[in-house]
């Protein structure tokens, strides 16, 4: 299973970017998928989670800017990112946690994607 994500990019502060991330393979069921971003120096921090059953959890600094959501069916998670700051810049990660995969129905642990560079300019 791996995760593919896109919609990255350079944007000007206030602007938006959308975020995809898409599992491939074998992929029956995730219970967790999210975004997590770092900046150089700094440790990986998440930005927003989403359960198989649609809860979702922001951090403070991106809550009523950034929406988090999920697509089941297509094993794809999105995050709409709107009201941009410059220290929103960072690579974003996407994530994965529980993953069943078929046809045996091994369960992953956790899954990460490979990151998505967004920049944001002042």
């Amino acid at each position: 299973v791996q995760l593919v994500e896109s919609g990255g990019g350079l944007v000007q502060a206030g602007g938006s970017l959308r975020l995809s991330c898409a599992a491939s393979g074998s992929t029956l069921r995730i219970d967790v998928m999210g975004w997590y971003r770092q900046t150089p120096g700094n440790q990986r921090e998440s930005v927003a989670i989403i359960t198989s059953g649609d809860s979702t959890n922001y951090a403070d600094s991106v809550k009523g800017r950034f929406t988090i959501s999920r697509d089941n069916a297509k094993n794809t998670v999105y995050l709409q990112m709107n009201s941009l700051l410059p220290e929103d810049t960072a690579v974003y990660y996407c994530y994965a946690r529980g993953v069943l995969t078929g046809p045996l129905g091994i369960r992953l642990p956790e899954v990460w994607g490979q990151g998505t560079l967004v920049t944001v300019s002042s």
